[in-house]
């Protein structure tokens, strides 16, 4: 989102502003001229060089050696495949358990069941993983070498020589040509267009497919001669290499020359592709697994479902009893040597393992089935396809955007059918974020854009334009303020204007300013150009840009007129405005405009506030100074340039408001009636303005007329305490348990409410409410909430959202969701599933989740019932053979049991089985709540189904036992033997395994 609200840290009362032109300007320029000399010789802001920034010397040799431009992504190399494969799959218990038992059999007389009945299958599983990581991580290989080998042309001994990616090194000029890729990551000295301006489309960085510009320094961009280019020669520095894409702090400084700044505008990344520009000329500064894109290539945070934790304990406990069994049979072989130990024709006379020890080993081997082998790869396949069957449901694909729903992992596939809480943004998730400029305020009248089919003369805002209205000036600049006060790119395609930008707020605004007929057609790195009706072009020199950041919550533009004035343009939300406005609250039009303000955000409408100051010659000069040495600081440069920026904006004069319609996506309200009838919490969580998310709430039928609202909207920690604990008590017996309330948060209330004294009681109170709304909020205060609730409560909880700010909560969340928006991919990049619209989740959760969840539960629950039947046999036998350890089944049936008898029916269960259909389970979502409350896989649920296994071990053991009571099986009146009994008994066993294998645990 564009324009989150204000927070209560970057505000100031009117007697903190700062004025221009003010004596600390003067001082803090003096104060800076040493720092400004330090940065220029390299060692900045007291830094070691050496150690805090990178120093890169052009058309020179390097002061150190960097690493190489060679990246692998591989997992494995020839040498290191075999350690670290062994190391990753031991890391699991379950491997490491049947290792142990592999082991424990190879000890001579030991093992009942041969030396290979359990190192075979574990061969053969392991030989499965094995060549599913060799082929994986063989693409990455061919993808990597591909890279490596690519060619791009470097600067060498005065002339362009080709050589591959793999070869490059710091410091290297390089030669882009258009759709090319950028093979490390670069500064951009020259380009083929005027005033150096390259494009660039960084999709394979952050999803975003609109054009970005980047624009070479001025003092650089005249390096168009390769010439020049051979006897230019500088030093760059610039910070150390990191992770963040929208952050680079640098400064070049040419021999005699004054430092300049560089910054992300000049910086151009490994993975971005050159677009509709002929060619650039670049430095490398990072290479290989120092670029930007390699430090960000890390693993998504670990999550496990719930599910696999409580298997892993239910595994824990079978082992402990498989100890106690093992035990206890080994004391009955001592006890019965005892009684027996004159027996002759036992043979023990002479045996060396008839100790209790060497028994303990044989029955712990003998058991060791009731731990199902095969059960972890075979969910691992099972949840492969599960995963695959959300990626292919036709009822989640996006058309208008040919855009299907997407499974990035296969861990949480069950996890979806157990969400308690969903933790929503509101625009572009809920809402379309196509935005269209539908209002604005100036001068405390309200103007209509024109509607569908109206001319520009028929509006209200032409006829004050027109007739010289008393308010025409005010309404002019703010038109103009919207047509220049921005950083989109025009383009004109086959004779139509169109507009990159990077948010679609900004889009709209200029097409709102199009609308009155301030028509932006031009943007070079200097200025913009405005076609403005009726009176022609007016281009504006653009001498700085203080960009919009999350810390700001503000954009401005330093601009000289085509008059000569210099103006401050700045626009932000009213929060953060307010306080910089000359007279504060009581600046002219400023109470008129809030009411404005609130009458759009009730209608539902996005707002924003513009303001402008008028700077002198004098006053601009000196700050400009200022800013600049803010500019080509190398450490902490964000913060001085918010400081340097604090100098300009303030002492403003209000000019107006804008009010944006996002409307909300199609089927959002019913997703949301049928979610809420699943029992499922939802809390929206937003930086807009909290009567626009309210009335966003009403209208996604989140919150009723008749619900009560609890509105948290405090200045203070003792008011915020005080206004908690109250709300607390007044709900009495009903705290904790859902009431028909909602609850409205305040983004800077939710700083103290989140406090560690306050955490649990705002807890409390948040769970007693069927909604939660948190308005103003922050990335990290996304994230916040939603670790609060999942820690505070144990609960599984989901975060969805489509952009950047949402990314911290969709990791933080049981189950992330992206959606596929015009925010670009950022938030997709890092969720677990991806849907294209809100209204997928419904059955994306009580479709898919539901499945998975009674799918995964069942083939648990059946892989542990079918083995412990089976092998509690050998504990019955162990009775009538006097605890010998002796088997009663053939060896090679024991070790195939698993892998190759009853391996189908597990597979069929936990692909194909249905509580009911798609249609039943979407129209009745009550059918979520036992998924959603764990009914299907529980402690109570495992022991039944293990209960139910040893009475039907019993069964399956003694029939075939008073069957064969008499000895008799033959004709010709021969002894069948024990081994005979078994093979009857395994096969009993394994038909109707196979013919029973669909059995419902839920009926249990």
């Amino acid at each position: 989102m564009a324009w989150p609200g204000g927070s209560a840290e970057l505000q100031q009362t009117p007697g903190d502003r700062l004025q221009v032109p003010h004596t600390s300007i003067r001082s803090r320029s003096r104060r800076r001229n040493n720092e400004d000399e330090a940065t220029t010789s390299g060692a900045t802001d007291g830094a070691d060089s050496e150690q805090q920034n990178r120093v890169i010397f052009v058309n020179r040799a390097q002061p150190y050696n960097y690493i190489g431009n060679r990246i692998s992504t591989a997992k494995y190399s020839v040498y290191s495949f075999v350690p670290l494969f062994l190391f990753e799959q031991f890391r699991r218990y379950s491997n490491c358990f049947f290792l142990l038992i592999a082991l424990l059999q190879q000890i001579p007389d030991v093992s009942p069941t041969g030396r290979w009945t359990t190192l075979t299958p574990l061969i053969l599983i392991l030989s499965v993983s094995a060549l599913k990581e060799v082929v994986e991580d063989w693409k990455r290989h061919r993808a990597d070498d591909e890279m490596n080998q690519r060619q791009v042309d470097i600067l060498s001994n005065g002339s362009w020589t080709a050589v591959r990616w793999e070869k490059l090194k710091v410091g290297d000029v390089c030669r882009i040509t258009n759709n090319n890729f950028f093979p490390a990551d670069l500064i951009v000295l020259a380009s083929s267009e005027p005033q150096g301006i390259s494009f660039i489309e960084t999709s394979n960085l952050d999803g975003e497919t609109n054009l970005k510009i980047r624009m070479a320094h001025p003092e650089t961009a005249r390096l168009q001669d390769v010439t020049l280019l051979i006897n230019y020669r500088a030093t760059l520095t610039c910070e150390p290499p990191n992770r963040q894409l929208y952050e680079f702090n640098g400064m070049l400084k040419e021999a005699n020359s004054k430092a300049i700044p560089v910054s992300l505008d000049q910086m151009l990344l490994r993975g971005a592709v050159l677009r509709n520009t002929a060619w650039i000329y670049g430095v490398i500064v990072y290479t290989g697994h120092e670029t930007k894109l390699m430090k960000n290539s890390t693993k998504a945070p670990l999550k496990r479902s719930s599910i696999d934790r409580q298997a892993n304990t239910h595994i824990l406990m079978l082992f402990l009893i498989l100890l106690f069994l093992s035990l206890i049979s080994a004391v009955f072989n001592e006890l019965w040597l005892r009684n027996h130990k004159t027996d002759w024709y036992t043979g023990l006379a002479d045996s060396k393992n008839t100790n209790i020890v060497y028994n303990f080993l044989t029955f712990l081997i003998l058991y060791n089935n009731l731990i199902p082998i095969s059960l972890q790869v075979t969910a691992e396949i099972v949840r492969y396809f599960q995963a695959r069957f959300i990626s292919l449901d036709v009822e989640m694909y996006y058309e208008p955007t040919d855009t299907p729903a997407m499974a990035r992992t296969s861990n949480l596939n069950e996890e979806l059918g157990m969400v308690k809480y969903i933790f929503s943004d509101k625009t572009g998730t809920l809402t379309c974020n196509i935005m269209e400029f539908k209002k604005c305020s100036i001068a405390e009248v309200i103007y209509s854009a024109p509607a569908n089919g109206e001319t520009l003369e028929n509006t209200l805002l032409h006829e004050h334009l027109t007739r010289e209205h008393p308010n025409v000036a005010t309404i002019r600049e703010f038109l103009e303020m919207l047509a220049v006060c921005h950083t989109v790119i025009p383009e004109t395609v086959d004779g139509e204007l169109r507009y990159q930008a990077a948010s679609p707020d900004e889009r709209a605004l200029v097409l709102g300013a199009a609308q009155f007929g301030y028509v932006f057609d031009t943007r070079t790195p200097a200025a913009v150009r405005v076609r403005v009706r009726g009176a022609g072009a007016r281009e504006y020199q653009v001498l700085h840009v203080i960009d919009f950041t999350s810390s700001r919550k503000r954009m401005s533009v330093v601009v000289r007129t085509p008059e000569g004035a210099i103006k401050v343009f700045c626009k932000g939300a009213d929060t953060v405005l307010w306080p910089r406005l000359a007279g504060g609250a009581g600046a002219q039009h400023a109470e008129t405009t809030l009411a404005h303000l609130e009458l759009f955000a009730t209608e539902g409408l996005r707002t924003l506030v513009f303001a402008v100051a008028d700077i002198s010659e004098a006053a601009y000069e000196e700050w400009a100074n200022t800013f600049h040495e803010a500019t080509i600081a190398i450490q902490d440069r964000e913060r001085k340039v918010d400081e340097a920026a604090e100098l300009i904006e303030d002492n403003l004069r209000l000019l107006g408001a804008t009010a944006i319609e996002d409307r909300l996506q199609d089927g959002v309200p019913e997703t949301i009636a049928s979610l809420l009838k699943a029992n499922i919490q939802i809390w929206v969580l937003t930086g807009d303005k909290q009567e626009t998310a309210i009335n966003i709430a009403h209208s996604a039928r989140l919150i009723h007329g008749g619900m009560p609202l609890l509105i948290l909207n405090e200045n203070s920690l003792d008011g915020t305490r005080e206004l908690i604990v109250r709300h607390t008590c007044e709900f009495g017996d009903g705290l904790r348990k859902q009431n028909d309330v909602a609850l409205i948060v305040d983004g800077k209330t939710l700083t103290y409410a989140a406090g560690s004294d306050l955490k649990k009681d705002f807890l409390d109170l948040c769970l007693s409410c069927k909604v939660v709304v948190c308005c103003r909020v922050s990335p990290i205060q996304k994230a916040e909430m939603v670790e609060m609730v999942s820690a505070g409560t144990g609960a599984v909880t989901l975060a969805i959202g489509d952009g950047a700010n949402d990314v911290a909560m969709i990791q933080r969340a049981s189950v992330g969701v992206g959606i596929s928006g015009v925010e670009g991919l950022q938030a997709v990049c890092a969720s677990d599933y991806s849907v294209a619209q809100f209204r997928f989740l419904l059955r994306l959760l009580l479709v898919h989740g539901a499945w998975n969840y009674s799918r995964i539960s069942k083939l648990i629950l059946y892989s542990f019932y079918k083995n412990i039947c089976l092998y509690v046999i050998e504990l019955w036998f162990a009775i009538y053979s006097a605890w010998s350890g002796q088997i009663l089944f053939e060896r090679w049936t024991i070790g195939f049991y698993n892998v190759i008898f009853t391996a189908l029916p597990p597979f069929a269960i936990g692909l194909f089985d249905k509580l009911c259909s798609s249609e039943i389970m979407i129209r009745h979502p009550v059918l979520y709540l036992p998924s959603q409350q764990g009914l299907l896989f529980n402690v109570r649920v495992f022991w039944v189904w293990v209960v139910n296994s040893l009475l039907h071990s019993v069964l399956l053991f003694w029939l075939p036992v008073a069957m064969v009571s008499h000895h008799i099986l033959w004709p010709q009146g021969k002894d069948g033997g024990f081994l005979v009994l078994g093979n009857f008994v395994y096969t009993v066993r394994t038909s109707l395994q196979i013919l029973t294998f669909k059995i419902k645990p839920n009926n249990i």
